[in-house]
């Protein structure tokens, strides 16, 4: 067992390729981008497993263990693992080093290998390795069939909003449509510069933090603001209130998740949009749903025609058609998601036993130090 730097054990890869490139490339190969598989082409970048980081953008930092004969797009980075190093350690490596914590740039976020590569780490023989890669990915299977599970009953849930509403797409029920900004307040939060940042505090959520709060339930990234600058912002009245929506604008778009009672942080402009002060009868939960639907979604992107990067603007969201059912109809609606939710709250209960941040960080250091 010894103590290493990330750079001593592996090779940095880069990649060229922009998504647009892909356009009429088929083949068997896979390539992948942020936000995981994007489709199969006809070349590949590396012929053995690696580990790929989110360099670039929306989920800057999060890490993934991909396939021999793949490849990325130029957003992320390749980690190559040397000779006497297992692929699969060094991912969990990599993911318990939490590399978002590195993020500079203002609007695009971005992460450089030269100012992560001392990240330190202890390497035992490739045995030891092999055996305590093994016990985390046994984790990982828990993981996803529990992810599995809730995601069935997110299905069950829009073929019920489906069913009750119709297919908002061609509104066939002919309910009436609103822009969505004469429904809402339509905004986002005001920009909290760098140096504005603290080491403890209230959270500081980046649209990356949204997203893992939303899959996972647990957002964790490390930043912070004075808590005297929260309460600030929250007597100008710039801190989401429960009920209110926040909607990923980088990434994968539209995007949306409900502000609970208990929530106490902050977010990244830019990144993240916010719904407020709702009008014409319209609910968060009935708009967190309609967002998940085809129509929405096909709106959305029809808006990034001719875009180099996705990003659903503030003023593209307030231009959305929006269809708008009777009260009782989204007051029934309600009641079906709060008995779903109830089985719901039963697997995140699961799920957050396997994804707290502890577990997943204590066993990789359990696993990593125990015969130091």
């Amino acid at each position: 067992m010894r103590k290493v730097t990330l750079g001593e054990v592996c090779s940095r890869g880069s990649s060229n390729i922009a998504q647009k490139d892909l356009n009429g490339n088929n083949g068997k190969y896979p390539i992948y981008g942020a936000s995981g598989f994007i489709k199969c082409v006809d070349f590949y970048h590396q012929g053995k497993e690696y580990v790929a980081v989110v360099k670039d953008g929306a989920g800057i930092g999060r890490t993934m263990l991909l396939p021999a004969n793949s490849s990325v797009i130029g957003t992320m980075q390749y980690l190559i693992p040397n000779e006497d190093v297992d692929v699969r350690y060094l991912y969990y490596a990599v993911l318990n080093m939490n590399l978002s914590k590195y993020f500079s740039g203002a609007t695009i976020p971005h992460i450089y290998y030269r100012d992560y590569q001392n990240e330190e780490f202890m390497l035992p023989s490739m045995s030891e390795q092999g055996k305590k890669a093994d016990n985390l990915q046994k984790i990982e299977r828990l993981i996803t069939v529990k992810q599995t599970e809730l995601t069935k009953l997110n299905d069950l849930v829009k073929s019920r909003f489906v069913e009750m509403f119709g297919d908002p797409e061609v509104n066939d029920k002919q309910w009436p449509v609103y822009k969505l900004d004469k429904l809402c307040d339509v905004g986002s939060s005001k920009r909290i510069y760098q140096n504005e940042q603290s080491s403890e505090g209230v959270a500081f959520w980046r649209i990356s933090d949204l997203v893992s709060k939303m899959d996972t339930g647990i957002a964790e990234s490390g930043l912070f603001i004075p808590e005297e600058r929260y309460e600030e912002l929250k007597e100008q009245g710039l801190v989401p209130v429960e009920g209110d929506i926040l909607v990923t604008a980088r990434g994968t778009l539209g995007r949306c998740y409900i502000i609970s009672a208990e929530d106490q942080f902050y977010f990244q402009d830019g990144m993240i949009s916010w719904l407020s002060g709702y009008k014409h009868g319209i609910t968060p939960l009935y708009l967190q749903y309609l967002f998940m639907m085809q129509g929405i979604k096909r709106q959305i992107d029809a808006m990034q025609a001719g875009s180099t990067v996705a990003y659903l603007s503030i003023a593209m969201l307030k231009k959305l058609d929006i269809m708008v059912p009777d009260n009782d109809a989204q007051r029934q609606f309600s009641s079906f998601v709060a008995q779903t939710d109830k089985s719901k709250h039963c697997v995140r209960n699961d799920l957050l036993r396997c994804l707290q941040r502890q577990v997943i960080n204590d066993s990789y250091r359990r696993l990593a130090y125990d015969s130091e």
